[in-house]
């Protein structure tokens, strides 16, 4: 089991339900917590100089403001800067988001390798979350299986994502479109490029590209 943990959550209540769990319940000794992602990373970037590093960063997704100035303000934020230092560390989100699309997101942009919904049986799930992510198994929550077995997942590639952020920048698919020739991107075609757009609107439902952007912006796909 994994020896050394950092639990990123800005709850009390449940940030100490958490070390509970992982002391009691699963013989974890070094454990550390923080109520806020500046905190924890600089714990995070101090165990690593350290030659000491954690192997399992368990995060919330979303931080409570308050009179500190942070400035990484959410658990992606926070994900994002470890993994850049440490490509290795294990990842578990515990978080109360459920859209299927989000979590999907942060497991293929993020790379996180477990996701655990709270509510009633949380605890449970984190268990079983923790010794499937100590076997290197990748563990997915029961609202992501779901959707994905129903068909309803959203599925983005590389010319999808770059679309997005270039219609985010204000680009005109026009523009788009020069671009996409100029790197020898294929599909290339206008008839192409609005297909896909139209497709992304649909699939997200975006009444027009600013909604459209908002919405991806609040998914964290952007």
């Amino acid at each position: 089991m994994f020896t050394k943990v950092l639990v990123a959550e800005d709850y009390e209540i449940a940030n100490q339900g958490i070390i509970k769990v992982l002391n009691e319940e699963l013989g974890i000794q070094d454990l550390h917590e923080s109520k806020y992602c500046d905190d924890a990373y600089l714990k995070f970037r101090k165990a690593y100089q350290d030659n000491n590093p954690f192997q399992l960063l368990i995060t919330d997704l979303s931080f409570k403001e308050d009179h500190k100035i942070q400035v990484r303000t959410s658990g992606i934020d926070l994900i994002k800067d470890v993994k850049s230092i440490q490509s290795n560390i294990k990842v578990i989100v515990y978080s109360q988001e459920d859209r299927p699309d989000k979590i999907n997101m942060l497991f293929e942009k993020l790379s996180i390798n477990g996701y655990v919904c709270k509510g009633q049986n949380a605890i449970k799930e984190l268990l079983a979350c923790l010794h499937g992510v100590f076997q290197d198994q990748i563990v997915f929550p029961p609202v992501l299986t779901q959707q994905s077995e129903s068909g309803g997942m959203v599925h983005l590639d590389d010319l999808d994502m770059m679309l997005l952020e270039e219609l985010a920048k204000g680009y005109t698919k026009k523009e788009i479109r020069l671009k996409l020739i100029q790197l020898n991107i294929t599909p290339n075609g206008e008839s192409s490029i609005d297909k896909r757009v139209s497709r992304l609107f649909d699939s997200f439902q975006a009444k027009n590209t600013t909604h459209l952007i908002a919405i991806v912006k609040d998914l964290g796909l952007l």
